[in-house]
């Protein structure tokens, strides 16, 4: 397993300069992408050809943000493209771009000093937050290519949610389900993405539980008179 080295104070400060602008454009991205996908029988071409330059120059800020951290970390492309393997394949698939956007609050609060949540806390927000645009990146995508797929289930973008809802909680009803190659491999991302967050959401709960019961336990025996045990006759 590789291991990412320390980052050179001018990447560092790149990283920090590009924090807001870069959660805008991944914003910008999926607004995009979403209208050009829910709107594209509504809207004229010109419309959806300004969308379409928007994704585009979106993620143009992507790619030059990765050449300019490449160029910054002093590695050969390989050994950087092994230590930031998941910047890689965000950059290949800049619809997982937000996901990247929901520990940005948690940065911002440290840098300024200000109270944050618990790690049990930080983890589930941030599950959920992953979990919710994973969810609509994934029901656009599968919506594009099942609405006019012969034999398709999912023909609305309501079936769409219901669908990645479903996948996403490893429920799997059965009801609607996708038929085109590219549906059924998103089917396979989502799959696994939902089995890792809800680990991640469920061990988290359970640690804060345990951690919540010591504490009262050890309350209870600060508190406990001398010689008064449990059980004790």
């Amino acid at each position: 397993m590789s291991v990412r080295p320390p980052k050179p104070p001018r990447q560092e400060h790149w990283d920090r300069l590009m924090e807001i602008p870069l959660a805008v454009a991944s914003l910008v991205y999926l607004a995009g992408y979403a209208v050009r996908i829910l709107a594209d029988h509504h809207l004229s071409q010109g419309w959806l050809d300004l969308c379409l330059a928007v994704t585009l120059v979106a993620w143009a800020v992507f790619g030059v943000d990765y050449a300019v951290r490449l160029r910054l970390s002093g590695q050969g492309p390989l050994r950087f493209l092994r230590t930031h393997l998941l910047d890689t394949v965000v950059l290949i698939l800049p619809l997982l771009r937000p996901v990247r956007m929901a520990n940005l609050y948690y940065r911002l609060q440290g840098r300024r000093n200000a109270p944050r949540f618990s790690l049990y806390g930080r983890v589930m927000v941030y599950a959920g937050l992953s979990a919710s645009l994973l969810g609509f990146a994934g029901a656009l995508t599968v919506y594009r290519y099942e609405r006019d797929a012969p034999g398709a289930t999912i023909v609305t973008f309501g079936d769409s949610v219901w669908w990645t809802c479903a996948t996403l909680a490893t429920v799997g009803y059965g009801d609607v389900t996708p038929v085109t190659p590219m549906g059924r491999l998103v089917a396979v991302g989502m799959m696994a993405c939902g089995l890792a967050l809800l680990g991640a959401v469920t061990g988290s709960f359970s640690s804060w539980l345990i951690q919540v019961f010591t504490r009262e336990d050890e309350r209870d025996d600060v508190q406990r008179p001398p010689g008064d045990s449990p059980g004790a006759s």
